[in-house]
């Protein structure tokens, strides 16, 4: 028993540390994509809600296919999609050599477009909880649009649809083990490694799962305070 648990020391022969760097690269790239997959998604909520036929057409084919999709396969065609593509653009001005993507960056832009046509679907559900009234009350203020989506429906919207992204938070969060496939030195990825090398799968395989058990513990406690946070001037007003 000693001698297993002495795999995971920080020591030299030792796998402690692979496994924290892979555990890190796991979390900065699912905390990578929020800022890109949030926003987006948003937007993509807001095209599905125009006037302009075009936009919501634009919404739903990206909505369908970044939803149908598995995200494996996602991944696969962003990575080799996105080094073919750029092989053909340096080819026409004249550069002959191969062109490798980052894979943290091809992941980055996969799962991204995988959390924000999900996440649409959330932000599309929070406007159906939005008073039309709001709007028009903010109208007789003088608000711009702008200002009353800012300060008056944004965090509303954000309320409620934190259940719902906490949720795709949690799948983007287990969706990052299939980097490995790609070659991206993630927590699996050790994990195989450490693994094939040791010949100790269920020593390693169950430190991975605590891992990710421990992520998704913190991120539930993150989204209880956002939630106590959004829902500060609703308790407020009840009061």
């Amino acid at each position: 028993m000693l001698e297993q648990l002495s795999l995971l020391s920080f020591a030299s022969g030792g796998w402690g540390w692979a496994l924290l760097v892979g555990a890190l690269v796991t979390l900065a790239l699912a905390l990578a994509c929020v800022p890109l997959g949030l926003p987006l998604g948003l937007g993509v909520a807001l095209a599905a809600r125009s006037k302009r036929r075009w936009l919501r057409a634009l919404a739903t084919v990206f909505s369908t296919v970044f939803r149908g999709l598995p995200e494996l396969l996602t991944l696969l065609l962003i990575y080799y999609g996105c080094q073919i593509a750029a092989q053909h653009v340096l080819a026409a001005v004249g550069y002959q050599g191969e062109v490798m993507i980052n894979t943290f960056i091809a992941a980055m832009i996969a799962f991204s477009l995988v959390f924000a046509a999900f996440s649409s679907e959330i932000w599309l559900s929070a406007f159906k909880t939005v008073d039309r009234g709001q709007f028009e009350a903010a109208a007789v203020l003088g608000l711009s649009t702008a200002t009353t989506f800012r300060t008056v429906v944004l965090p509303q919207l954000t309320r409620t649809a934190l259940p719902g992204l906490s949720n795709n938070w949690l799948s983007l969060l287990k969706d990052t083990s299939l980097v490995s496939t790609i070659s991206l030195v993630d927590l699996m990825r050790q994990t195989s490694l450490a693994v094939s090398v040791t010949k100790e799968p269920m020593l390693f395989y169950t430190v991975a799962c605590l891992a990710y058990l421990l992520f998704s513990a913190l991120s539930g406690r993150v989204f209880q305070v956002l939630e106590r946070h959004f829902s500060r001037h609703q308790r407020s007003t009840l009061s």
